[in-house]
């Protein structure tokens, strides 16, 4: 997959071209349902699959207090756009300048820059200046301009909806098992280890906390996880809140590795925590030995969980 990081980059003569544009993300499964349209209607009429997607979130430069947090931040997207098949991601950076863009602007863009001839979106898609275009707008224009528009009904997934905002609602909730249905995958979050245990030689603590992660985690509370640290993959229980047992609250997230050994970590070494199951609520215990005691039981729960899933694989 070749990526552009501006119109500008664009080469002369470039396409044809079957087009979905979109923030796209977590790249779910709705996404994923219409990129495989994409890719096989380029496929069939020998065209190339592009994505047209924004850098950064609309809405962290029109409305940053109401800007998501995002499931994946832009190198994660970028890897499972990749996995899609499509030929060419386009990532344009938003600015406010651009979105002045009017809905007619955009539309000429897509046919004279890219040389779409189709352009495959979601019922409930909106472009242009203060989004005043929607699916049936970009129809007329495709009139016009010499593209054709197919739409998607949003899809529905054991009778919950796949889109990207209701996703980030039940991972907030601590709903991580719903939100793997709707993502097809599981979700995790990655970052540098944070500061604190002393890296440089031999880590020999089975705890590991993440530094700062300004984008969406999961909803305070135990659960069960999987942890890369390196090239190193643990079975393991993370605590994401605020630890209140030890007092003055301080937001951490914090992972108990499972059969662990000592390991190099640097402050550079990348620790990825994949979400697998929910445990408990966060909750403060009246001492330190007790919380020991409900730590103790949440690795026993969690090496029964990760028995059961070996068995049944």
């Amino acid at each position: 997959m070749r990526i552009f990081r501006s119109l500008q980059e664009i080469p002369n003569g470039f396409g044809p071209t079957i087009v979905s544009v979109g923030n796209f993300d977590g790249v779910h499964l709705g996404h994923k349902h219409v990129l495989r349209q994409v890719v096989q209607r380029a496929r069939a009429t020998g065209s190339q699959a592009v994505v047209v997607t924004f850098d950064p979130h609309p809405l962290r430069i029109l409305r940053p207090d109401a800007a998501p947090k995002l499931i994946t931040p832009g190198p994660v997207k970028e890897k499972l756009m990749a996995q899609t098949g499509v030929d060419v991601l386009l990532s344009i950076p938003f600015t406010r300048d651009f979105s002045m863009t009017s809905p007619a602007e955009f539309a000429r863009m897509l046919a004279e820059k890219l040389r779409a001839k189709e352009v495959h979106e979601g019922e409930n898609f909106h472009f242009g200046h203060k989004a005043e275009g929607n699916a049936q707008r970009l129809a007329d224009l495709g009139r016009e301009f010499g593209f054709q528009v197919t739409t998607y009904p949003v899809m529905v997934v054991r009778g919950e909806p796949v889109s990207s905002s209701h996703i980030r609602k039940l991972i907030a909730a601590g709903k991580v098992g719903r939100a793997r249905h709707l993502l097809d995958y599981v979700f995790s979050i990655s970052a540098a280890p944070g500061r604190g245990r002393g890296y440089g030689h031999k880590y020999t603590v089975p705890t590991i906390n993440l530094s700062r992660y300004d984008e969406l985690v999961p909803g305070d509370g135990v659960y069960f996880t999987c942890t890369r640290v390196g090239n190193e993959v643990f079975n393991s229980v993370t605590n994401v809140g605020n630890r209140p047992t030890f007092g003055e609250e301080s937001y951490a997230i914090e992972t108990h590795l499972l059969d662990f050994h000592p390991l190099e970590v640097t402050a550079q070494t990348e620790v990825e925590i994949s979400f697998l199951r929910w445990r408990r609520p966060e909750l403060k215990f009246p001492s330190v030995e007790a919380l020991r005691a409900q730590i103790g039981k949440d690795v026993q729960r969690a090496q029964r969980y990760f028995r059961l899933m070996k068995t049944s694989k």
